[in-house]
């Protein structure tokens, strides 16, 4: 629960135990602004902050679903500047993200990884219970792909954020929302599944 700000304080003190970590982030945004209405901490900075403080091992971050209006003719500059990895939503429609995510294993290695995972990330006629939602995003399935493809990582730590019950009238994104998290504590690491 709670926006994308609250990611910022774990991981600031997932580093301060494991040094920087590497990052599984699905999001429509990048969340990598620098400043909105004057503030620098808001639910669209988080990830800059991390950055500018060393929380992120930068090349192993990876971005996935990211999509929407922006205000820059090449909104993800600064996040392949970083060394992160950029995954459009366009690339993923209509695919399975399986093979994406061995990719995103093999970058991760056995470090330790967080999951950060805005509902936003999936299209709103699945989740439409979020304030900043945008069309084409990510289906429930690909999101457990995603989820099930971080079994085997050195995950410390995860959340799922931006969940609006007020935006959410049938009940559906509180739902799904539910399940992605039990998904995510299904594969931390000493975790035994069936």
């Amino acid at each position: 629960g709670g926006d994308h700000t609250i990611t910022y304080p774990i991981l600031q003190a997932m580093a301060e135990k494991h040094g920087p970590v590497g990052l599984v982030h699905v999001d429509a945004h990048t969340d990598t602004g620098d400043k909105a209405l004057g503030e620098k901490i808001y639910h669209g900075t988080p990830f800059r902050r991390c950055v500018e403080e060393g929380l992120l091992d930068c090349r192993r971050v990876v971005q996935i679903g990211i999509r929407g209006s922006s205000y820059d003719p090449d909104p993800y500059k600064y996040c392949r500047d970083q060394g992160f990895r950029v995954v459009p939503a366009e690339e993923c429609w209509r695919n399975s993200l399986v093979p994406l995510m061995r990719e995103v294993r093999k970058q991760m290695g056995d470090k330790p990884v967080y999951i950060s995972f805005d509902i936003d990330g999936i299209d709103p006629a699945y989740a439409p219970g979020t304030g900043t939602p945008e069309i084409a995003g990510l289906t429930p399935a690909q999101a457990l792909e995603i989820i099930r493809g971080c079994k085997g990582l050195n995950i410390v730590g995860c959340d799922l954020v931006e969940v609006a019950p007020m935006y959410d009238v049938s009940g559906n994104t509180a739902l799904l929302g539910a399940n992605l998290l039990f998904e995510m504590l299904c594969v931390l690491p000493s975790v035994k599944t069936m």
